[in-house]
């Protein structure tokens, strides 16, 4: 995990609003570490999207002040034990079992993002343009119609696989931070999300409205 996104999210964190975190190849492992830092310091992971990176195909963080008497406690806590963090200083331990739990939600938010008729409709439109690359790249007239159309068949051929990997790693994670105490809870917009115990949804509707990535 960079020190510069460290830092970056931790001097935005003192605006004391919510803050979007939009590092390069936001890989899982980054994403959780970036998640459980801003837990020692007074916030809480919110939610993850699509968006991030050089090439928007990436993921954006959003954490969020937290308002409970224990995070305070723990920011006072890790604020003093840890002065220098926001320049890079010491950064306090990783806990395995809260990164694990971050990892879990994380995941499940991801997976949970979109409905299987979703994913297939998505699939099929973004299959379209590699398709058309390969026939008419292959191909021209007629041979390239029917090229397009196979590679388009193949691709969504293995939509299935997808989808079952998708509900698999979802059934997996749900059952994680059910055994955690996780309560699921439905968001406004109809999506199946998980809430630590005693904990509710960070904001309404859109959680990522009003934020810019950082």
């Amino acid at each position: 995990m960079s020190n510069k996104h460290v830092r970056k999210m931790l001097r935005r964190m003192a605006s004391g609003g919510p803050v979007e975190v939009a590092p390069a190849m936001a890989t899982m492992k980054k994403l959780t570490r970036l998640a459980f830092i801003a837990q020692q310091f007074g916030y809480a992971y919110a939610d993850v999207r699509q968006g991030g990176g050089p090439q928007g195909d990436g993921y954006v963080l959003l954490i969020v002040p937290d308002p409970s008497p224990e995070a305070s406690a723990r920011a006072e806590r890790n604020r003093a034990a840890y002065p220098d963090a926001g320049d890079g200083g010491a950064l306090p331990p990783l806990d395995p079992a809260a990164i694990e739990l971050l990892k879990a939600r994380i995941t499940f938010d991801i997976t949970a993002k979109h409905t299987d008729r979703q994913r297939i409709l998505l699939a099929g439109g973004g299959a379209v343009p590699l398709a058309v690359m390969a026939g008419f790249g292959l191909g021209s007239g007629a041979t390239a119609v029917v090229i397009t159309a196979a590679v388009w068949a193949a691709v969504m051929a293995l939509v299935p696989v997808g989808l079952a990997v998708n509900r698999r790693y979802r059934a997996k994670y749900a059952a994680l931070l059910q055994v955690a105490g996780f309560t699921p809870v439905t968001d406004p917009t109809g999506r199946l999300r998980y809430v630590p115990p005693g904990g509710q949804l960070p904001g309404h509707g859109n959680p990522f409205a009003g934020g810019s990535p950082s």
